[in-house]
């Protein structure tokens, strides 16, 4: 076991030593640099668009037109390079956050740091599950640690003092200290050039599928503005250049770029702010699939309750010692107080562990049961044997005192008791299980040989009695979980207590109407289908094992839940990483296990579970409301680009025109859609299925009605405008004028599909009155500054165009209303109507 003479550096030499040598970082990737987002805007289409239709504006000398155009170009990369920022700074917080933990001695006292802060000299506090975060030399303890990343083999290697322990590896068992020799690039693992610190998010189920579906439009855009270009200038014989600028505009029209900028700022951004709900996020792509969850399953310690451990109830020779109040430790306690020590590990990990040693102190220190010697050998806890026992050596060699502490029915089994004494122990745990208390029986026993043997099962124990621990619910619990409740979300414990102290907690918190528990033995000897049958019916598994974790998990996605699940330890990785979302404890999980996940509750609050997934589900629903609102824009540009060139109107949207639009739409997309509050019914509707996509024809069929519905009335008001008399300009100033203010109507629309543009305008979003601004200030300037105003083909806007306009906004919001209200009673007509009233 591991002393506690080491002080460690000092604050002040670390931070030298840091500033000299750098921060302890594995090569990986960098963020990318200005320049570099810069020059992938190059390889946009947009960008190559807008390039090609100012180089046909210079060769019609155009001048003015293609200066315009052209000057379009830097705002484009700005405000790609701000958006970029925004989501790069967001993602680097996250990294920070999310990146590996050291606890090292400083000063004499232990605290956590970043691991990228480790120096040389620095001592490591090394516990079960921590990763290794630099190479060192260990001091003191005896580790297993897990070398397979350097070496392949899968095989734990033991550890004693003066050996060698490499950065990444990972300490699968026991407790040490060790003093950093390298850093960085100069560990091991740094020289042999792994990227493990990697920043790189791999794209998410919606990224893959919205490339898929840029892909799909932009050559549907292309062949169609090829067409056009052929049709105009072979078919109608109208000069090439003209024709290629009305393709340029109709490519321009149908590219919806805008869906990317969507999800990387919007799950970026989304990632953050679930930060601030102490929630971590590993691995972004866990954000989209949080609204999809059916099912939580949740540890107990910690996460429904507080994880504050308190030593609280004896029970020895039939009597009971209750500590809450009590003046003093009666001596028929000392002996089961003293063992429980002893089983203890000298500087533990565990809460209870840590709870037996503040009891002891309490009660044990200055006497003679007080002990602080290290064991000669410790049995772990096992699948076989839910115990485990220390061995301690004397001055002969022979003669050895055994301490063992674990499951009551384990410690029962190992002292041989009688079936008789077994009930009675059966019915204390039971009692004090009922009570919420969890449970440890207590041994002692002698061995006489210099060998140990095998297994605990060869000793021959004396039962001592019970210790009780008591751990209460986290306040916030039950009001957590009545809120999963009412948004169709289960929850199923999944722990290794007692039946009956995970059942008592579970009244406590409310977590079930269901009052059947199955442990793990029962889980083992079921089919996968039997076990599929009883998942039906019962929401508390005890006594699980890691491996049995994982098996329920499995069976549920094979039912087709969307599975949620905390852990903390080595052995929950596996689990955690079957989950769709596996949920990492922050404060007493392990590095493994945080790794594994994609989550990290930074509190261990059950509590910060649920308002993650009311985040995620927020998030969801406005990538669904901007991508919506995307769509419905892009389809009146598409129908003013192609409608006049195919009945040889004079033209009404110019390249330049969509380009001032995109420079509205944009931040309508990544800014007011991002802002927009949740729902009110957010966690009171059941969960949508992980299948579905925002991008599905179902989702985007209402607004591509909202825009076809735009441009018709823009085209009646066209050909209403000819009729009258208007000149071209002037037409294609008031159109630009109803497109624009529409533009805010589509916005107001797509907020709340099933209320009116009046609850869009009064609902909450600071960002909704800043965008109408400054649509309000674009057409000022852009029909009282001369040259823009020549550059954008508009006359001076007079009275009689002024009108037309507020006319063409007034029609496109009566039909927007009208659209709402035909589709609200389509869909209450079809929810009444049986299935088969409407096939289609």
């Amino acid at each position: 076991m591991i002393k506690t003479n080491h002080t460690g550096l000092t604050q002040a030499e670390a931070a030298r030593r840091l500033a000299a040598d750098g921060e302890n970082m594995l090569p990986g990737s960098i963020p990318k640099s200005l320049f570099a987002i810069a020059l992938s805007v190059f390889t946009e289409p947009m960008f190559l668009m807008l390039l090609g239709a100012g180089g046909i504006y210079l060769a019609l000398g155009d001048r003015a037109e293609a200066s315009f155009l052209l000057g379009f170009v830097f705002v484009v990369i700005g405000i790609t390079l701000a958006q970029e920022r925004k989501t790069q700074r967001a993602l680097e917080s996250l990294r920070d956050l999310s990146a590996p933990r050291a606890l090292v001695v400083r000063d004499g006292q232990e605290i956590r740091i970043p691991g990228r802060e480790v120096v040389r000299g620095d001592v490591l506090v090394l516990h079960e599950g921590d990763r290794v975060p630099a190479d060192a030399l260990l001091l003191d303890g005896q580790l297993s640690v897990d070398e397979s990343l350097l070496t392949g083999e899968a095989v734990p290697v033991n550890k004693s003092p003066s050996t060698t322990l490499s950065a990444s590896t990972v300490v699968t068992k026991g407790v040490g200290m060790a003093e950093v020799s390298a850093i960085g690039v100069n560990t091991a693992v740094g020289r042999i050039g792994q990227a493990l610190a990697s920043t790189q998010e791999a794209p998410s189920g919606l990224q893959q599928a919205s490339r898929k579906l840029i892909i799909v439009l932009t050559i549907v855009g292309l062949t169609f503005a090829t067409l056009l270009v052929l049709l105009g200038w072979l078919w109608d014989g109208r000069a090439f250049l003209d024709s290629l600028l009305s393709g340029i505009a109709l490519a321009m029209a149908i590219l919806p770029e805008e869906i990317p900028v969507i999800l990387t700022v919007f799950l970026a951004l989304g990632a953050w702010r679930i930060s601030k709900q102490k929630v971590l996020t590993r691995r972004v792509s866990a954000v989209e699939a949080l609204g999809a969850i059916t099912v939580l399953a949740v540890d107990k310690t910690g996460t429904l309750t507080q994880n504050r451990m308190r030593m609280e109830e004896l029970v020895a020779a039939g009597e009971t010692f209750r500590n809450e109040g009590a003046k003093a430790l009666p001596e028929t306690f000392h002996e089961l107080a003293e063992f429980t020590l002893l089983a203890t590990p000298l500087d533990p990990f565990d809460p209870m562990e840590k709870a037996i040693q503040t009891f002891a102190q309490q009660w044990l220190e200055g006497t003679e049961h007080w002990h602080s010697q290290a064991p000669e050998f410790q049995y772990d806890l096992s699948a076989e044997i839910l115990a485990m026992t220390l061995v301690f050596s004397s001055n002969d060699p022979t003669q050895h005192l055994l301490a063992c502490k674990g499951a009551p029915e384990a410690v029962a089994d190992l002292c041989h008791l009688p079936t008789a004494e077994r009930d009675i122990i059966h019915q204390q745990v039971l009692s004090m299980a009922e009570r919420g208390l969890r449970v440890l029986g207590v041994a002692k026993g002698q061995w006489q040989s210099k060998a140990l043997p095998p297994s605990q099962h060869d000793f021959n124990f004396t039962f001592l009695g019970l210790v009780g621990f008591v751990d209460p619910p986290r306040a916030e619990v039950p009001a957590a979980i009545a809120e999963c409740r009412a948004a169709g979300v289960r929850i199923i414990m999944m722990t290794g207590d007692h039946p009956a102290t995970a059942r008592a907690i579970a009244q406590q918190v409310n977590l079930s109407t269901r009052t059947a528990v199955m442990t793990g033995a029962e889980v083992a000897a079921l089919s996968d289908t039997e076990l599929h049958e009883q998942l039906q019916q019962v929401d508390m598994f005890t006594r699980l094992q890691p491996e049995q974790k994982l098996r329920l998990v499995q069976i549920l996605q094979q039912n087709g839940e969307v599975v949620a699940m905390t852990g903390d330890g080595v052995n929950d990785a596996p689990a955690l990483k079957a989950a769709n979302i596996g949920i990492a404890m922050g404060e007493r999980g392990t590095d493994v296990a945080r790794e594994a996940a994609a989550l990290v509750l930074l509190d261990d609050s059950f509590a910060s579970i649920v308002a993650a997934i009311r985040q995620g589900r927020r998030i969801y629903d406005n990538i669904t409301k901007a991508t919506a609102f995307t769509f419905a824009v892009h389809m009146p540009i598409i129908v003013l680009a192609l409608i006049p060139a195919l009945l040889h109107w004079p033209v009404l949207l110019l390249p330049v025109h969509i380009v001032l639009l995109e420079l509205l739409i944009d931040p309508a997309c990544s800014i007011v859609f991002e802002a927009e509050p949740e729902a009110s019914d957010i966690m009171t509707r059941p969960p949508r299925k992980l299948t579905d996509s925002p991008f599905a024809f179902s989702t985007l069929l209402y607004p591509l009605l909202q825009g076809i519905a735009v441009a018709e009335v823009l085209l009646l008001g066209y050909w209403l405008l000819d009729g009258q008399g208007f000149q071209a300009d002037e037409i294609r100033g008031a159109m630009f004028m109803g497109l624009v203010l529409g533009l805010c109507l589509l916005i107001l629309a797509n907020r709340d599909a099933a209320r009116t543009l009046l609850h869009g305008l009064t609902a909450s979003n600071p960002w909704i009155w800043r965008m109408f601004g400054a649509v309000g200030l674009l057409l000022v300037v852009v029909f009282t500054v001369p040259v823009l105003r020549d550059v954008m083909g508009f006359s001076v806007m007079g009275i009689p165009q002024l009108v037309a306009g507020l006319a063409l906004v007034l029609g496109i919001g009566v039909s927007l209303e009208v659209l709402r209200w035909v589709s609200g009673h389509v869909k209450r007509a079809y929810a009444i109507r049986p299935y088969e009233d409407h096939p289609l």
